[in-house]
Parts: C-alpha cells; structure tokens; sequence
C-alpha cells in the first residue's frame, strides 16, 4: 500500500502510494517502522496517491509516548496500526477507565479513558445546538454509573441548568443499581426539592452577587448589615439597646447639622419610619415637665423658624444613646430571614451616616430596592430554609434523600428565575461548596463536580473582578482541583466564557461548530489544539466530537452512543404539532 517516503518535515512526512489513493485512509493512523524506533502518525491530506502523514508521537517499549524528537528516515517501513498499538491509544481495560465512546474510523473500537484523568480535571465540551453534546454528557456520565464492577457510589455531581432536560437522563440510574439515586432541585419543587439557600451561609461577596453591587463602596454597607442582623436576631435585651442606640446617634448627627430645620425634620422623619422600636418611633409620647407630647409633634415648627420642643426632643434623645458600650459587631451565624436582613439593611443606612452624603446615601438605597424587590417577589422562598444549618449539615441536605439514601447526581433546575438571578444564585452555590472542600480536614477527601450546563450564562468576566478583586468561576478554575472541586463547561458559545476559567481546562469534547468566530476563539485560547482538530470538528455528524486533552494519549474522533434513557434536549416536532388529516 505505501509505496516510499518521499520528503520529510519538522511535523509530517510526504507519503506515496502504490497506486490510487483510498479516501478511508482519511485520519488513520500509520506507523513509521525505522530500525528500532516506532513513530505514530495520522493522515492529514491525500492528493491522488500522495499522503501528507502528521508524526504525533512515538511507542517505546509499547507505551506511548506524546510527541517526537527523532524524525523517522526516508526508508522506514510504513504500515498501518495494529490490534496492540491501537489498544494503547484507545485506552486500557483496567478498573481505572471507563468508555468515553466508540471509535468511528476502527469499527466502532471502544474508546477508554481513566477516570482520573478524565474526572479530576476541569472539562470543557462545546458544540452547536442540535450537535449532540447534551446526549454526549449524559451518556459519559451514564457509562461511569454503570461500569461492570465498580460502582461510584460516593460520587457527588452537581448539575446547574435552565431547564429540566437531565432530568429523564438520570431520574430513574437507580435501575443501574439499587446504591444509586438521583435528586432535582428546582424554584417551583416541593418542601424538600425546592432551590433554598440558608441567609446566614452567605458572604458579603454572595450578597454582593446576589444585590448586583456596582460600587465598592455597597461592600461596607453589606458588611455592616450583616454585622447588625447577627445582633439583631437574638432579640435580646441588648439587642434592643443597640437598636436604640444606632436610632438615637442618627438622629442626633442629623439633629445638628446646618441644614434648614424642615429638611432636618423630613430626614429624622425618614429614620423613624424605616428604624424604630418600642422606645424610639414617631407615634411614642415624649414626658415633658407636666405634659407629655407624641414624638412627631416635638418637631413642630414655630414662628422663629425654630422646633418648639429642641430641648425636649434632644433629652430624650440623648438618653439612648450609649457611647461607653463597646458593641459586638462581628458577623455570628444564626438564623434569619429576608425580613430581618432588610430591618438590618435600614439599620445600616442610618448607621453609616449615609444621609448626609448624596452619593454614598443614593448607592446604599440600591442595595434597599434591590433587597427589598428579591423580598417581595417568588424568589423570597428560595431563602426560607426554615431551620439553622451549619455548612456541613446544608452540603448532607443536598445529598442525602431521607435518613439512610444518598444522591449522587443532585441536578438543579434555573427554569423560571432569570438570567442575572440565576447567575448570582450558581456562583453562591458553587462558592458554598468551595468553602466546604476546602474546609474539609482531609483535603480532597469529598470530590465534587460542577457541570454547568448553557455554561456562557455564568462563567463570564464580570463586574466581581473590579468589585470583589476575584471571580468565583476563575478561583474553582485556578484552586479548585487541589481540594476535589472540579468544572464541567458546556456550552455553544465558548466566546463568551471566561479566558481565565478556558484556560485551566485539561479536558475537551469538540461537537460541530461552524461558527467562525467560535472556531477561532477555540484555536486562540483551547492549550495544544492544532488547526487539525479545527478542522475535523467542521464536518463531524451530531453526536460524534473530537476529544482530546489529559484523558486522551491523542486528539480522536469519537462517537458518542445514544443515551439510554435520552435527555430531553431535542428540537420540538413541528410536524407532529401543526398537521391535521384534512379531506376536502
């Protein structure tokens, strides 16, 4: 079949044959025999019966060994693979690999990857809609729950998407064996299937996150906030008194100002309508020597232009306030709700002194509408948790289904909450979950995969970076493997990913994708992609992808088996929908 060598170059060899050309011989893989040395190549081009053979690697030993330092010479044998070679490239059959696919150019050849390699590192599968790389997803994580004689049962895979088409992929793996089990969270689920995250679990970067800060400035705010809804939750007697306190002290800076004694009166108005207590409200009667008068009429003005009871109205004021208390204001979890944080919130307000600078008051009144837009709408019960958990107890709430079963595929579904929400609610779970790997005594002793599904949703450079110093995406991209943590991006618009987060991905599963300036985003930032693998991804058949990357001894095509169930990703029957039998 080939004939000779007839030029070799830094990366591929000029190949001719005896006789025409066969187009099967398209993307085989040849080895170039030269006295001891075996180099691997793949064929790259045929022009009649020339060949142009890309060296990919060399076999030592019969291992293989990913690039080349000896070229082969002019008149190395050339022959095809065999049985032996190609079983070292496609994978071992040991209990650490599992099937990835088959491979369409070797009749269906099983393609095995170790599930180190593939699982403990972050993974990028990208493709156009209708390209088959939601099916590919679940029937790889099919295949690992269904391996003959191991099975993943502390496995922990956590799904993030914005629809339930998983759901039917994975609902009923239980049937794989009888240790497996599934479990869906979602807005509209019931008591123990709703999406809730525990207030008190939340940082002021969640927060930040979640109220879609603007200015660092707000971080101060959140920070006191939080500060005082952890005092204010134990309704104690002191409690009371800082309550009183922080009223009394707002008042008194407004109170001697320069301002016009009617914008002093609406902004001491303000305070009291938004803070208040048994002591300190508009409504409470003020003792005077032989009277007494409602607050709000302490602040009457009289001819003079002048309050008619100042003096009243500052003795009484001043008996709150207590600056020889050295009040505790360190964040303590404890249990809250969406009310208490917003009797908090105007708490702060008044508290920082925000009424007096324009700017700073305007900034800190977005974070106000914002919370108490989140607090007035369907996503409120998505912060009902209902009980006090600490991190660990709300990483087994997600897990565990009752007392004695444990998921090991948790899917949570964003259907019904917007793009912006949505996004701000992934990034606080998965730096929940972080925290909680990271805080794990024997560090990578729990692994936790984050498949992000529509991945451009969330994993985008966002304002956080200039806010916060940091994105929660990059940090689980840069840190995340070391503690057990790992991504899995899935997506149809890899432009929109973060560069970052792209670039610490080892693994990658390349559906069809035609869109040019997807392609040549992918060849700018995937590591080691060569315009080879560009270029077979174009023409690949709907669930058939290019992987290549740390599981793989080199790029392949590899075609993905129909998921058994399917998820439900496919396009609606038009057909089915819209025709009638008409007779006329």
């Amino acid at each position: 079949m080939f004939k000779e060598i007839t030029a070799i170059s830094k990366n591929f060899a000029m190949v001719r044959l005896e006789g025409s050309a066969n187009d099967d011989l398209l993307n085989m893989n040849v080895i170039f025999e030269d006295g001891s040395k075996k180099i691997l190549g793949e064929v790259d081009e045929i022009d009649n019966n020339q060949l142009k053979i890309s060296f990919l690697g060399e076999f030592v030993n019969d291992k293989f060994l990913g690039g080349i330092i000896r070229k082969p010479s002019l008149t190395s044998k050339i022959r095809m693979i065999n049985q032996q070679e190609l079983g070292e490239l496609v994978g071992e059959n040991n209990d650490k690999s599992m099937v990835l696919g088959l491979s369409p150019l070797y009749n269906d050849y099983p393609i095995k990857i170790d599930i180190d390699d593939m699982w403990s590192n972050h993974s990028a599968i990208f493709g156009n809609t209708g390209s088959g790389k939601t099916y590919g997803v679940a029937r790889y994580v099919q295949n690992l729950f269904n391996m003959p004689d191991k099975i993943p049962f502390n496995s922990n895979i956590f799904i993030f998407n914005n629809t339930d088409e998983y759901d039917n992929a994975f609902k009923t793996i239980n049937t794989y064996n009888v240790n497996f089990n599934y479990k869906m969270f979602s807005i509209n689920g019931n008591e123990n299937n709703c999406i809730k995250l525990p207030l008190w679990l939340l940082s002021v970067d969640d927060y930040a996150n979640i109220l879609d800060v603007t200015e660092y400035s707000q971080l101060s705010v959140i920070e006191k906030m939080l500060s005082l809804v952890s005092a204010f939750a134990r309704n104690d007697a002191e409690s009371k008194r800082y309550k009183n306190h922080l009223i009394a002290s707002a008042i008194t800076s407004v109170l001697y100002t320069n301002q016009t004694p009617g914008r002093i009166r609406d902004q001491i108005f303000s305070i009291l309508e938004n803070c208040y207590t048994d002591e300190l409200n508009l409504d409470v009667e003020v003792p005077g020597i032989g009277y007494t008068r409602q607050f709000r009429k302490c602040f009457e003005i009289d001819s003079k232009g002048e309050f008619a009871e100042r003096v009243l109205i500052a003795e009484y004021i001043q008996k709150f306030v207590d600056n020889s208390t050295k009040w505790n204001e360190d964040f303590v979890p404890i249990y809250f709700t969406l009310d208490d944080l917003e009797v908090a919130l105007n708490f702060a307000l008044i508290s920082e002194g925000l009424l007096l600078n324009e700017k700073s008051y305007s900034e800190a009144m977005a974070l106000k509408v914002k919370l108490h837009t989140i607090n007035n709408s369907s996503y409120k019960k998505l912060f009902n948790y209902g009980k006090f958990v600490n991190i660990s107890e709300f990483i087994t709430d997600l897990i565990m289904i009752g007392q004695t079963k444990r998921a090991q595929i948790i899917n949570f579904v964003l259907e019904d909450i917007d793009d912006r929400f949505a996004k701000a609610l992934v990034k606080v779970y998965c730096r929940i979950i972080f925290k909680f790997s990271k805080g794990l005594k024997d560090r990578g002793a729990m692994p936790i995969h984050l498949m992000l599904e529509e991945a451009h949703r969330y994993v985008q450079r966002d304002n956080d970076i200039n806010i916060l110093g940091y994105n929660m995406f990059e940090r689980i991209a840069k840190e995340g493997r070391k503690f057990g943590v790992v991504l899995d991006l899935i997506t149809q618009r890899p432009t929109e990913l973060s560069e970052a987060v792209i670039s610490q991905c080892s693994n990658f599963l390349i559906f069809k994708i035609t869109h040019p300036t997807d392609l040549e985003y992918i060849r700018k930032m995937v590591p080691n992609i060569s315009a080879d693998v560009i270029e077979k991804q174009k023409s690949l058949q709907a669930g058939t992808c290019v992987a290549f990357g740390k599981m793989m001894k080199i790029p392949m095509i590899v075609k993905m088996q129909l998921p058994n169930p399917e998820p439900r990703s496919s396009n609606a029957s038009i057909y089915n929908k819209w025709m009638i039998e008409w007779k006329s």
